[in-house]
């Protein structure tokens, strides 16, 4: 009786020792590369979008809302790296003296050689940053690209970038292990309001005569 309840701990503890890495895993870990893709992508397509939905206002020709959205694609895809590249170099100094600081105080090189290893890239950082900025953007103007009628377009737009936020949304909230409902809710309705404070704003100025 003894043996057996031996050999039933020694399966439990295998079995824990098994699971114990993915159920002690730190979601925190993905918060690099996750805000960056989510922030990306979800910047570009309602950067992008509103961008496209403020010519609309004032402008039915596509060829000016498509030119338009592929300006804001290239001009925000390279501000989006390089505020990227800035802030995670800027952390990853102040990250790595510190651990000068505490390894010199602890006389450990080791332990200092694999922290920095565990440090986020900023070269891979920006590269995903601007990326993602990049196929977020892709979504509003492939959907205005062949629609001739404006009125459509806009509806089409709009519906188009609605549904990418909501799917965006489900994604940061799957891999960060958020609420669904809360963040996709969040994102979409952010995106809601960007693109009828420029939609409404340059109506209004289209207006006036400027």
């Amino acid at each position: 009786m003894a043996a057996q309840n031996a050999i039933c701990i020694s399966v439990s503890e295998d079995k824990t020792e098994q699971h114990g890495p993915e159920d002690e895993f730190d979601y925190s870990q993905r918060g690099q590369w996750l805000r960056a893709a989510v922030l990306g992508a979800s910047d570009g397509l309602v950067s992008v979008a509103s961008l496209m939905m403020g010519i609309g206002a004032v402008k039915h020709d596509v060829r000016a809302m498509i030119l338009t959205g592929f300006a804001g694609l290239v001009a925000g895809a390279c501000s989006m790296a390089i505020g990227e590249f800035v802030s995670v170099y800027s952390q990853r100094d102040v990250e790595v003296a510190q651990m000068k600081r505490d390894n010199r105080t602890a006389g450990n090189n080791n332990e200092e050689i694999s922290e920095k290893e565990a440090l986020p890239n900023p070269i891979q950082a920006a590269a995903a940053s601007a990326i993602a900025f990049i196929l977020g953007a892709m979504v509003p103007l492939l959907a205005a690209a062949f629609i001739v009628d404006h009125t459509v377009r806009l509806g089409v737009v709009v519906a188009t970038v609605s549904v990418a936020l909501v799917v965006f949304g489900w994604i940061g909230a799957l891999f960060g292990r958020t609420p669904v409902v809360k963040s996709c809710f969040r994102i979409l309705v952010g995106g809601w309001m960007a693109m009828a404070v420029t939609f409404g704003l340059t109506k209004w100025i289209g207006s006036t005569g400027l």
